[in-house]
C-alpha cells in the first residue's frame, strides 16, 4: 500500500441468516431464556462457521442491543 492508493477495503457486508441468529440470541438475552441462547450457540458451533460469519452475528446482537429496553411500570404504585 502506497502513500496514494486509490483502492479501498470495502467491509464484508453481515450475512442476513446469520444476523438474525444474533439478533435472535440478544432478544433471548434480554429476556433472560438461557435454554435459547445455549441453543442457538450450539447451532452455529455446529455450523462449523468461519470468523466472518461470527461477525455477522455479532454485528445482528448489537443491532438489536442498540434499541433501548422500555422501562417498566411500578407495580405497587396506587392511584
Amino acid at each position: 500500500m502506497g502513500l496514494f492508493n486509490r483502492k479501498k477495503e470495502e467491509p464484508s457486508q453481515p450475512n442476513r441468516e446469520i444476523a438474525e441468529r444474533g439478533r435472535d440470541y440478544a432478544i433471548a438475552k434480554r429476556h433472560g431464556d438461557r435454554r435459547a441462547m445455549n441453543k442457538i450457540v450450539r447451532q452455529m458451533e455446529n455450523d462449523g462457521l468461519a470468523s466472518a460469519d461470527w461477525d455477522s452475528f455479532k454485528a445482528g446482537q448489537s443491532e438489536y442491543d442498540d434499541i433501548p429496553s422500555i422501562p417498566k411500570t411500578r407495580r405497587n404504585r396506587r392511584r
